[in-house]
């Protein structure tokens, strides 16, 4: 029972934490001033309008008592002492009936109290108080005859009210906007935070971030900046000592290719400068994974510009490209260039044909690209993204290569906050692979 409650909440409440901590700011404030305003119409205004609405049921019994029993000279008296004294208005109507449509509100508190005293004391009687903005319309039957009494609001109504709404509305509201601007302050930091980590997660190093905001606040974004600054060096310490690693063994390589070539037996030249070949190859792919995060400046540019740029270096009439439309993204333009030219030259490598497609949705890209080779098996989908993994089935070891290929795609698409996923081919019946990127 607890747990569904608390699932229902957890759906209704905002998501973001500005609109969280406004609600517990507010929600106190208007609490309180429905409190306040239910307190003061219980006991105030709903008490002292019931008691001018008796009052004013006594008056009025008073002047039907007056015109059943005095003559009309008095009448006439008594009705210009009320008219004087309390501001009414009164007219005898022989002969007349009451109106038969009734005007009387039922949500009104004025027109419930008016209409529970008259009950008390007279049968037939009828009242409107919304035709007229400050005047009360009121007729009693008195036999033939229509007693018609036009009387001020004020009498059954404190005149208070309304100041009193006002005084309660208007500090909410300007509490309420002060909460607002405040937390505005403060939660500002912390969304300052979020995106300088996530312009971080994504590759670029170069973001400035200055702490600000609380204490709490301040102090996690200095533990961020110094664990940020610890990563940097990390990775540039990886990248110098694999480029340190490479420089150190293409020297003797180069030396190891230089002896060979004065060897005389020309097939084991062969044959070994082939090794060394694949060794530097080699070399050259552990330096693309682990500069895959490079310091290059990320800018706008046009994706499908740059995937037929790289279609054409191919020169293979095998490569159908489907789409036209403009479409830019920000990002690492030579970081997303080897994305592709990666999946390309594993393509060609075990089939013939290549289809690629890009779309455009709301908030994302999608780049397919298919090819007609022997694909991958489901269960190796995920493996096929790990450093240095190969199968050995339909897409067995090949010529060259270690199993980084993928790997270094993958992490580039992350580091843009893209993702990148595998499928079968659904057109050319082999491997599809799904780039997502936002822009």
């Amino acid at each position: 029972m607890f747990y569904g409650l608390n699932s229902f909440i957890k759906r209704i409440l905002p998501k973001r934490f500005f609109y969280r901590s406004l609600i517990i700011v507010a929600a106190p404030i208007v609490l309180g001033q429905i409190i306040i305003t239910v307190v003061f119409l219980d006991s105030i205004w709903i008490k002292a309008n019931k008691g001018m609405t008796k009052s004013l049921s006594g008056e009025v019994r008073t002047i039907v008592e007056i015109y059943k029993n005095e003559n009309k000279e008095n009448i006439n008296l008594i009705t210009n002492l009320y008219s004087k004294n309390f501001d009414f208005v009164i007219t005898f109507k022989k002969e007349e009936s009451l109106p038969s449509i009734k005007m009387e509100r039922k949500i009104s508190p004025m027109d419930r109290s008016l209409r529970r005293e008259l009950k008390m004391h007279f049968d037939n009687f009828w009242f409107d108080t919304k035709s007229y903005k400050e005047i009360v319309d009121l007729r009693i039957q008195i036999n033939n005859d229509i007693l018609q009494i036009f009387f001020p609001k004020n009498k059954i109504a404190p005149s208070s009210v309304r100041i009193f709404v006002l005084w309660v509305t208007l500090p909410s509201f300007l509490l309420i906007f002060i909460a607002i601007i405040f937390l505005k302050n403060q939660t500002r930091p912390i969304i300052n935070l979020a995106k300088i980590a996530e312009k971080f997660g994504r590759g670029d190093q170069e973001a400035e971030f200055r702490p600000s905001g609380a204490l709490e606040i301040r102090q996690a974004g200095y533990e961020f900046e110094r664990m940020r600054k610890r990563i940097s060096a990390h990775l540039n310490q990886r990248s110098e000592m694999l480029s340190g690693i490479s420089h150190d063994l293409r020297t003797p390589l180069t030396r190891l290719k230089l002896q060979l070539a004065f060897l005389k037996e020309k097939e084991i030249s062969q044959k070994m400068s082939a090794d060394i070949d694949e060794m530097e190859k080699m070399l050259n792919e552990y330096l693309d994974f682990s500069s895959s995060r490079n310091k290059d400046k990320r800018e706008n540019f046009d994706i499908n510009i740059l995937l037929q740029d790289i279609i054409i270096k191919y020169l293979n009439k095998n490569i159908y490209f489907v789409n036209s439309e403009k479409i830019k993204i920000y990002g690492n333009h030579n970081a997303i260039k080897r994305v592709f030219v990666n999946i390309i030259d594993n393509a060609l490598t075990y089939g013939k044909k290549i289809e690629i497609n890009s779309k455009k949705l709301k908030n994302q890209i999608l780049i397919f690209i298919e090819d007609d080779g022997p694909g991958i098996p489901v269960k190796e989908y995920v493996n096929v993204f790990k450093a240095f993994y190969r199968i050995d089935k339909s897409r067995s070891q090949n010529k060259s290569g270690v199993g980084l290929g993928l790997s270094i795609a993958n992490d580039i698409i992350k580091s843009h906050g893209g993702s990148i996923t595998l499928s079968s081919g659904e057109k050319l019946k082999g491997l599809k692979v799904k780039i997502s990127l936002p822009y």
